[in-house]
C-alpha cells in the first residue's frame, strides 16, 4: 500500500491498482481524485468535504463512488444509483478487494457552545497493514492500528491530547495530516514534540509533505 498525502486532512491510498481517496476538502489538492475508485468523508466540515469538487469528480467518473456518514451522504444526494452509501460506527465494507470499517459517532468538541457533527473514522487494510483516519475525533478502533494518520493541529485540540492519543493507540508508525493552520515552524514545533513523546513508546513518527508518497509496506 502506497499512501500520498494531498494537503491537510486528505490522502490517497493506493494498493494493487486501487485508488481511495479520503476527505478531498477545501484544503486539498484538486489532483487527489485523479483516477480514484473511492472516496471516503469523516464528515461535513469543509476542510475535509468539498462538495462541488466532489460532485464534479463523479461526473467524470462515473465509476466513483462515496462512503460517508448520512449528513454528508445527504449533501451528495441526486448522483444516481447506488454511489452514495451511508455508513456509522461498526460497519464494514469492501472497496475492490480493500476491507474496510468505519469507526466512531462525534466530531470532538470544539467548544460548548457548538453543535458537534457526526464523524466516522475509517480503518483501511486488513492484517499488519492497517491505515486509521480518525477524521476530527480521538476515536480508539477496538482493534490493532499499524499506521495511524494523526491530527497534529485542529480547534478542537491541544498537543497533549494528540500525544497521549497516540499512545493510547499505540501504532507501529504516525503520520502527520490536519496540520494546514500551523505555519512550518509550527509544524516543525510540533514535530519536535510528538517524535521526543513517541519514541519511548517505540512509534515512528514523522510528517509527510503535502505531495509527499509514503510506502506502508
Amino acid at each position: 500500500m502506497r499512501l500520498t498525502r494531498c494537503g491537510h486532512a486528505c490522502v490517497r491510498l493506493e494498493q494493487d491498482g486501487v485508488v481511495i481517496v479520503i476527505d478531498p476538502g477545501t484544503y486539498s489538492d484538486a489532483r487527489a481524485l485523479d483516477g480514484a475508485h473511492a472516496v471516503l468523508v469523516t464528515h461535513e466540515h469543509v476542510d475535509h468535504f468539498h462538495e462541488p469538487v466532489l460532485r464534479a469528480a463523479a461526473e467524470a467518473r462515473p465509476g466513483l463512488r462515496f462512503w460517508a456518514n448520512r449528513s454528508v451522504a445527504e449533501q451528495l444526494g441526486g448522483l444516481g444509483g447506488d454511489r452514495v452509501t451511508v455508513v456509522g460506527d461498526g460497519d464494514a465494507f469492501d472497496i475492490e478487494g480493500i476491507g474496510v470499517e468505519a469507526h466512531g459517532e462525534l466530531h470532538a468538541v470544539v467548544h460548548p457552545d457548538l453543535p458537534r457533527v457526526t464523524n466516522v473514522g475509517f480503518l483501511v487494510g486488513e492484517g499488519d497493514t492497517t491505515v486509521f483516519h480518525p477524521g476530527d475525533a480521538f476515536t480508539v478502533p477496538a482493534r490493532p492500528v499499524d499506521t495511524l494518520l494523526l491530527p497534529v493541529h485542529g480547534p478542537w485540540s491541544k498537543t497533549g491530547e494528540i500525544i497521549d492519543y497516540a499512545r493510547e493507540i499505540k501504532p507501529r508508525r504516525a503520520l502527520s495530516i490536519h496540520d494546514g493552520g500551523l505555519s512550518e515552524s509550527g509544524n516543525s514545533l510540533a514535530d519536535h514534540m510528538l517524535q521526543a513523546c513517541l519514541r519511548d513508546m517505540g512509534a515512528d513518527y514523522q510528517r509527510v509533505a503535502a505531495e509527499a508518497g509514503i510506502r506502508l509496506t
